[in-house]
């Protein structure tokens, strides 16, 4: 029987997927295209699962788009997998939350699938870089537009004409991850951060993901009015309301407090 190319553990409220083709750094395959979005969609739709982490078998991230595989392929002009039809890329569109865990390289397929995580924690041991200008192809899965609302435009272009490495110390400096940490305590860390999501309202956690999102697709003014409409039917809908957050604001005081250093 096959080794799985995508693990998935469900555990303590948290759903943990791995990409498992370490002799080929992880690369995307036509199986892992097919087998991640069904994944994904799982994790989507479990009860016992309030947070997804995409993360790597050691010892990279992930390698991108399986070149090897691409060049034995007499169709080698078409893609491995059917183009992205949704601005997400090579992640369906799920409502929870979706922590990239960055154990190693993450190189141009894969720095794209880690930019379209919610956000990124990475490893002392990862690295990042858009080689699309060294292979000679062009990216397909927003990063252009992620790249850049990440590390803004200028760093972008160079990372991308350059095709050179970033360590994770910079990507740090750079905005494009929000921690790092030693290689050993990636998933630990991760994990704690994620039930720091479980512990607050799906519904609220879900809608203010979509609300980030739909903001990002349209102008800043565009935004501020999506997001009005959103609170406003919000509240309509009754949640928010005086009762609830009344009766929500003690624990969040108290937990405030004990974050407090």
């Amino acid at each position: 029987m096959s080794e799985e190319v995508v693990l998935l553990d469900v555990s303590d409220g948290i759903a943990t997927v791995t990409l498992n083709r370490p002799q080929a750094r992880n690369a995307l395959s036509r199986e892992v295209l097919r087998t991640l979005p069904r994944i994904l969609q799982e994790c989507d739709e479990r009860d016992d699962a309030r947070v997804v982490i995409i993360t790597g078998a050691d010892p990279a991230f992930c390698a991108g788009l399986d070149l090897k595989e691409l060049g034995s392929d007499d169709r080698r002009g078409e893609r491995m997998a059917e183009p992205p039809t949704d601005p997400q890329g090579p992640l369906p569109p799920i409502g929870k939350p979706v922590i990239g865990a960055v154990n190693g390289a993450a190189i141009t397929g894969g720095f794209e699938l880690a930019l379209n995580c919610d956000f990124l924690v990475a490893s002392d041991r990862a690295r990042f870089a858009d080689t699309h200008t060294r292979v000679g192809i062009q990216p397909g899965w927003g990063l252009t537009v992620l790249l850049r609302e990440a590390v803004g435009i200028r760093r972008a272009r160079e990372l991308s004409t350059t095709g050179n490495f970033l360590d994770a110390a910079t990507a740090l400096t750079w905005g494009l991850v929000n921690h790092v940490v030693a290689h050993d305590e990636l998933l630990p860390f991760c994990r704690q951060l994620a039930a720091d999501i479980g512990s607050n309202d799906p519904a609220g956690v879900s809608r203010i993901l979509a609300t980030y999102r739909e903001g990002s697709m349209v102008t800043d003014h565009e935004a501020w009015s999506i997001e009005a409409g959103v609170a406003r039917e919000w509240m309509v809908s009754g949640h928010g309301s005086a009762a609830e957050v009344a009766q929500r604001r003690e624990g969040v005081m108290a937990r405030g407090r004990g974050q407090v250093r």
